[in-house]
């Protein structure tokens, strides 16, 4: 059996007002009343859709999220309704804040190159003197971004998204809340499977006037993972950490000549290396959850979905 990858949908629920396709996801609105989150095989890459799909890629994802969707929602309500397809989940229609609440628990990535630049202040928060990449901060910092509908999300401080009116000062102490605790949750889970949860994104919502988790959260696109194994003798030795995200997909693409920039074209994905990269989001799965994954049936991708979707909304 070949494995289909998901890479387009165009689907007509009953009830449809809208879709969103977004560089992985597409988002089914229905009545105004719930989401229908299809979350496709497609990847991307410095801002770019790779042209070939990684089948089984989007099912990790969905998992993994719907997973740690469960495990936070003591903390936190969440738009999760159900999962009625393994690419699939179904949840509440909520108004989205305009920011994504960005939580660093150390010092790489984005806040690293600031940081090395000579900056000591990231989104209003005062970063110590003399770290070393990959070290990790005293307390966990929140670098939240704007959330642009084109082009890249800005970083934003605490006082600039009260005082523009971005989000009011009491939702906004709850969402700094919030997050603190679900990434706290994330960083007990990870440590239990010999992981470090590094940095993560969150996303909120309302509906009816309470503040809701929205999207995926603690999956390897949304957040960066090291191996605890190890990780104090890397950071000693002034060596890269072990990463378990997509990162290895961008190493790829650099080492081919291809970073996003104009005049550049996407190397060619050969069949090896796109099932390099299934099997390495399948270890992801393994990893981060402790489960083992089983492979949906692809042979007819979309008419399980549609089938699964219609399924659910019928049954509401």
């Amino acid at each position: 059996m070949t494995s289909q990858a998901l890479t387009k949908t165009d689907f007509k629920f009953p009830g449809q007002k809208s879709v969103y396709h977004g560089k992985v996801r597409d988002v089914y609105n229905i009545n105004d009343e719930y989401l229908v989150m299809v979350v496709s095989d497609r990847i991307s890459a410095f801002d770019v859709v790779l042209p070939k799909g990684i089948p089984f890629k989007g099912q990790v994802l969905n998992q993994i999220a719907a997973k740690f969707l469960d495990a936070t929602s003591d903390i936190v309500p969440n738009w999760k309704i159900a999962t009625p397809d393994p690419n699939v989940t179904v949840g509440h229609f909520c108004e989205p804040f305009k920011v994504e609440m960005v939580i660093r628990g150390y010092l790489t990535g984005h806040a690293w190159r600031e940081y090395k630049s000579g900056k000591r202040s990231l989104c209003g928060v005062s970063l110590p003197e003399g770290m070393r990449e990959n070290e990790r901060f005293p307390e966990p910092i929140l670098t939240p971004t704007t959330k642009a509908s084109e082009g890249h999300d800005e970083d934003i401080s605490r006082d600039d998204i009260i005082g523009q009116g971005l989000v009011s000062r009491e939702d906004y102490e709850m969402l700094e809340d919030f997050t603190r605790r679900v990434f706290a949750r994330g960083t007990e889970i990870a440590a239990k499977m010999g992981l470090i949860l590094v940095d993560t994104k969150y996303e909120f919502g309302k509906k009816d006037g309470k503040i809701f988790l929205i999207d995926e959260i603690h999956t390897p696109d949304s957040s960066r993972y090291f191996y605890a194994e190890g990780y104090e003798q890397r950071l000693a030795n002034g060596e890269q950490q072990k990463q378990l995200s997509k990162e290895f997909v961008r190493q790829w693409l650099i080492q081919n000549g291809f970073q996003g920039k104009e005049g550049q074209s996407v190397p060619p994905m050969s069949d090896d290396f796109v099932n390099s990269v299934t099997d390495r989001y399948i270890e992801l799965y393994e990893n981060i959850t402790g489960d083992q994954f089983a492979k949906s049936d692809t042979s007819a991708i979309l008419q399980r979905i549609e089938n699964n979707v219609n399924d659910f909304l019928h049954k509401r």
